[in-house]
């Protein structure tokens, strides 16, 4: 099911085809961006690839938390070919100073800035009603004031209906916030 342009279903190939799709969305804009490139300056060149390229990475990468690395890796391909593509850089050049230049993120270090941000405005009453009401501090749980985790600052991740589990059973708040602020 294709739902806000992320693609969901209840098992692990949908993370696959979401990936797919979105690499070679954000690879073809690619080269009608390079197609013009000698055509603009490098500051409208670089306005074109944030625009239609890392909105399209960032867009709901949040639901990308826990994937595996090689699905990382390859959203991390099209960044690396934009920021080339922006400074005319080869293949064999290093990525990370141009990356810092850029001030662009690495995706898993965009995927858990965005989370940071969430927990932080559920936290202090910044997000919609329907996210802060189900992530709660351990600590402020009846059922749990007596455990050694309520000295600490994790959350409680509820369950959700298609899985067992959630794909992460608690949340280091601290770490997070300290992040977003």
């Amino acid at each position: 099911m294709r739902d806000l342009a992320i693609y969901i279903d209840s098992d692990a190939p949908s993370v696959k085809t979401h990936v797919s799709r979105t690499v070679s969305s954000c690879f073809a804009a690619l080269r009608q961006i390079r197609s013009i490139r000698r055509s603009v300056s490098q500051l409208v060149l670089q306005s074109l690839v944030v625009s239609l390229l890392l909105t399209r990475l960032n867009y709901g990468n949040a639901t990308l938390a826990g994937v595996a690395s090689d699905q990382l890796d390859r959203l991390q391909s099209v960044t690396n070919d934009a920021a080339r593509l922006v400074y005319s850089a080869r293949n064999s050049d290093h990525i990370t100073p141009l990356l810092r230049d850029l001030r662009w993120l690495r995706v898993p270090q965009q995927i858990e800035f965005k989370l940071s941000v969430l927990v932080f405005r559920c936290l202090h009453g910044l997000a919609r009603q329907h996210l802060a009401r189900e992530l709660c501090r351990v600590a402020d749980m009846d059922c749990r004031r007596r455990l050694r985790s309520t000295s600490t600052l994790e959350l409680h991740v509820p369950l959700t209906r298609r899985r067992r589990r959630p794909r992460f059973r608690s949340l280091r708040s601290s770490r997070l916030e300290r992040s977003a602020i």
